[in-house]
């Protein structure tokens, strides 16, 4: 493996630090490439995280009189003293560990726009969650961190006096990833707000149809490179322009009173069908299991104990939109309201005029919990939005997001075309890629641009939050570094910046692809402390 050095608009570095560069890249060992792997298998209920645990491993000690050891976090990082220990303390931490694998590394200095290090710059690898910063990046461009997304209800027909709305109503969704219970409070959740501001508006009763409208986006629920095995896990919703609960339903499941049944129900309540075949038996037990069949009928079968209490499991939902419109009638239900008709699926008709809607959170709070949490959902629907923002009259759709990123990163951020491949908006995908070079272009761009606030705020800080919470503590990166981080079977990695001790701001991007990632990640975490510890 060669170091190379990564340009920025025509800027090099000096020929006296290429010379010095040059001298230690001479001693780089080549890294071999392995094939990629899947994120691994879950089981079918979990909590809606996206984030794949990660275990911290300790480096082995290295004999250098600059060594630095945090015992808390088994970090053994340096303090270089110019850009050359730079290049060579970066160069030996990778190769301490990491037995295989391919890496993607560049380090800028955004204070004086010079490339402190680089290795494969221009190595298309798979980025993992690294992906939602180049979302974050077009959500940001094309909205702005104010905008709000809105869940609109409307009439096609007339609304008397008396309460009766004589024709349909449809429920109209805008790609808004947070309607759900975190934003949203109250027992009832975001469709029982909703159907609050409907009956505030005089409707008592609709004599026509219930119609959901999800054509603000096309119909592809499962993007293009998500294994199989992810498709039961939080961490794989499908997609929808009418989501709910980040598409993911809550089975509730409570002894009966008697021995041969139990009392099984939806959350949030909705029209899904719901076959059970739970028993209660003795004990406090509970052995459920559930899926979806072909003809979208949830089915819960197992055991529960009479001593067990409610027992509470979520499902993927294979329909979000009808799942959104059953949610939405129930609440109406619940309200008082009764729609006389079915529900169909379609767009809103012209002649349709607007009853009420539900606003989302600004764009800034929705990246504050995708990029903290690192939440796909919320990637996927942010990126079809984009899309379909920056092509008005078209929907949005993988295709036409991936345009607009394309347009935006070459015509505003300065990447080469093709640098970034994007299957899908969250980094899920075996498909994307993405290179270090565009990534830091990236960050780069977004630290000056006119969002720059909510870009950096959406990012976990290392030692303090988030999915950074245990990383790097007990070093100079600790409160200071803030990143995205990445992690997958066959890919950890951390993009994003940090602050040198000379005052210095940072842009790094970190990539690792192979089957060697836990070394691979406290390598990443030893390399975040050395930049914070730099000096020159």
């Amino acid at each position: 493996m060669q170091a190379q050095h990564l340009s920025l608009k025509s800027h090099f570095p000096s020929p006296s630090a290429l010379l010095l560069r040059a001298t230690v890249a001479l001693s780089l060992i080549a890294v071999l490439a392995t094939p990629a792997e899947s994120v691994a298998a879950q089981r079918a209920f979990v909590a809606p995280s996206v984030r794949q645990p990660a275990d911290d491993t300790k480096h082995r000690p290295r004999r250098r009189a600059r060594r630095e050891t945090r015992a808390t976090a088994a970090i053994h990082f340096e303090r270089p003293e110019s850009e050359l220990e730079l290049v060579s303390d970066l160069h030996q931490l990778m190769q301490a560990r990491v037995r295989n694998g391919t890496w993607g590394v560049v380090v800028l200095s955004l204070t004086r726009n010079d490339t402190l290090y680089s290795v494969n710059p221009d190595e298309s690898l798979q980025p993992a969650s690294n992906m939602k910063l180049f979302t974050s990046a077009l959500a940001l461009d094309q909205f702005g961190a104010e905008h709000q997304f809105s869940t609109d209800v409307l009439r096609d027909g007339s609304l008397g006096a008396d309460g009766v709305l004589r024709g349909n109503i449809i429920l109209r969704g805008d790609g808004d990833p947070a309607l759900s219970k975190r934003f949203i409070t109250g027992s009832g959740g975001a469709m029982d707000a909703l159907a609050q501001l409907v009956a505030s508006s005089g409707v008592k009763r609709v004599t026509g149809t219930l119609i959901a409208d999800a054509s603000a986006f096309d119909t592809q629920r499962i993007p293009e490179g998500w294994q199989t095995r992810y498709l039961q896990s939080g961490y794989a919703a499908r997609v929808s322009a009418l989501s709910l609960n980040e598409n993911l339903v809550t089975i509730r499941v409570k002894p009966g009173s008697g021995k041969s049944g139990a009392v099984v129900t939806l959350d949030p309540a909705t029209t899904l069908p719901l076959a059970s075949t739970v028993r209660t038996v003795a004990g406090k037990s509970a052995r459920i299991s559930a899926h979806t069949t072909s003809a979208g009928v949830i089915e819960v079968k197992g055991t529960i104990g009479a001593r067990a209490g409610e027992r509470g499991y979520q499902l993927v939902v294979e329909d979000p939109t009808a799942f959104c419109a059953g949610a939405f009638r129930r609440a109406l239900q619940a309200r008082g309201i009764t729609v006389d008709g079915t529900t169909a699926f379609a767009a809103t008709p012209a002649s349709a005029v607007k009853l009420t809607g539900l606003q989302s959170p600004s764009i800034g709070q929705m990246l504050d919990v995708m990029n903290g949490e690192s939440i796909n959902h919320y990637a996927e629907l942010l990126f079809r939005d984009a899309g379909r923002n920056a092509s008005p009259g078209s929907v949005g759709s993988v295709e036409s997001a991936s345009k607009a990123l394309q347009s935006f990163m070459t015509a505003k951020v300065g990447a080469a075309p093709g640098a970034v491949f994007a299957a899908d908006g969250s980094g899920l995908s075996v498909l994307d890629k993405i290179t270090p070079r565009a990534l830091v272009q990236l960050l780069a761009y977004a630290n000056s641009a006119p969002w720059k606030d909510a870009f950096h705020t959406s990012l976990p800080i290392a030692g303090k939050s988030e999915l950074l919470r245990h990383r790097m503590r007990a070093t100079p990166a600790q409160g200071n570094l803030h990143a995205k981080t990445g992690t997958t079977n066959s890919v950890i990695s951390l993009g994003g910046y940090v602050t040198a001790k000379n005052g210095e701001m940072l842009a790094f991007a970190f990539i690792y692809n192979g089957v060697d990632r836990w070394n691979a990640k406290s390598t990443i975490d030893a390399m975040g402390a050395t930049l914070a510890s730099f000096n020159r």
